[in-house]
């Protein structure tokens, strides 16, 4: 019976531990995981899981300044890729899964 208390015990140790790693922040500490109209992830376009509809995005694409956007489409790596017009100008744009858009 000691045997087994002590067994969990060093288990439950072992847990608690793994769990506070779990919450040290990282080095940078400062990257949001979605991004706000006032902010952008510098890494973008990041890589991911991207939930946007191809309505919401092209709504996103719009907000960040952008018209005209054509030829909307969800990537292979998660990223919605168009063409639009800013200032004049047709450019590539990308919307990542955090809501970063991006001229390319």
């Amino acid at each position: 019976m000691k045997k087994m208390i002590i067994v969990a015990a060093a288990l439950m140790s072992v847990v608690a531990t793994a769990s506070l790693a779990q919450t040290t922040p990282s080095a940078e500490g400062n990257t949001r995981a979605i991004a706000t109209p006032d902010s952008q992830n510098p890494a973008a376009p990041v890589e991911g899981a991207n939930s946007f509809t191809d309505v919401q995005a092209k709504e996103r694409i719009e907000e960040a300044g952008y018209t005209d956007v054509n030829g909307l489409k969800l990537d292979d790596k998660g990223v919605w890729q168009a063409t639009a017009t800013k200032d004049g100008k047709s450019v590539s744009v990308a919307l990542d899964y955090q809501g970063n858009v991006t001229a390319q």
